[in-house]
């Protein structure tokens, strides 16, 4: 196997893997879908190995794949830390950000850690709210770049990784069961909500809304104390609950990507640098994928 290995090449790797898709991921390196093509050929070239098939959700990795873009996120990550110490002066001026509040006591340490230890003298302001007020304060300008849930089927920034939306009970009880089966959804407007509502109608189950909120710890209470099923990210799944199961009457529901989005305005190393230190959180092997 030639050893050279470009960090063009791995970036294109890791941006196929977040989004599972060629199209989305040049969007996000900056290239068109033929060159990203071509990049793959050659990433395969070099490693000798099928590194993607086609699979129903899109581009999938092979067991190969998997294993380089796992290497390649490490390798990425070391070359932009190392490319950040590199700077003569540490940034100074303002940021904000908004992150989803489920993410406040995980990802968001890890970030604010990461950044304040390259750029001390940068004055931090974090928003934590749900994903319909963050886009609203970014396009108002109130936020400087939002992490934000977003349907896999729109492309209005950077993706982080997809977090499957699935439906969840407790481990202690049997509400999946039930019939009227009770439910626990977010309040009106979300579009986790209408999926939801036509998961059930197309299979003809019934069901009664036991719990309404407008927030992931809310639907994390009510299946963890046994109120009713939930629907929710699969990374936040609380301890105590599991995923229910496409045997069980319960498939997935379509997909949902976190997303970073930035104001196009006012572009300053600040911003630029916050944005760098939350690609490296969200793609760390920290446990954002588990809520203890």
């Amino acid at each position: 196997m030639n050893p050279n290995l470009e960090s063009d090449l791995l970036r294109t790797l890791i941006a196929i893997a977040d989004t599972n898709n060629f199209t989305r991921a040049s969007e996000i390196v900056g290239r068109t879908q033929s060159a990203v093509s071509v990049q793959m050929k050659k990433l395969e070239d070099i490693v000798e190995e099928k590194l993607f098939e086609r699979g129903p959700r899109g581009v999938e990795l092979t067991r190969a794949g998997e294993k380089l873009a796992k290497d390649a996120r490490r390798i990425i990550s070391l070359l932009d830390q190392a490319s950040a110490s590199l700077r003569s002066e540490p940034l100074n001026g303002i940021v904000r950000v908004g992150i989803p509040e489920e993410y406040g006591g995980t990802v968001l340490p890890e970030v604010l850690s990461r950044f304040s230890k390259l750029h001390p003298n940068v004055e931090v302001t974090v928003r934590c709210g749900p994903t319909s007020e963050l886009n609203a304060e970014l396009d108002r300008g109130d936020l400087d770049l939002a992490v934000v849930h977003e349907e896999i089927a729109k492309a209005n920034g950077e993706v982080l990784f997809n977090d499957p939306v699935v439906w969840i009970t407790s481990d202690e009880h049997f509400q999946h069961e039930c019939s009227p089966l009770p439910v626990a959804i977010y309040d009106r407007g979300c579009w986790w909500r209408d999926w939801a509502i036509a998961h059930l109608d197309q299979r003809e189950r019934e069901y009664r809304i036991a719990y309404i909120s407008n927030s992931p710890f809310g639907l994390q209470a009510a299946a963890s104390s046994g109120i009713a099923v939930a629907i929710l990210a699969q990374s936040q799944i609380p301890a105590g609950c599991r995923e229910l199961t496409a045997e069980e009457g319960f498939p997935r529901l379509q997909g949902t990507n976190m997303v970073l989005r930035q104001r196009t305005q006012n572009t300053c190393d600040a911003r630029l640098g916050m944005a760098q230190a939350i690609r490296e959180a969200f793609h760390a092997p920290v446990e954002h994928s588990k809520v203890a």
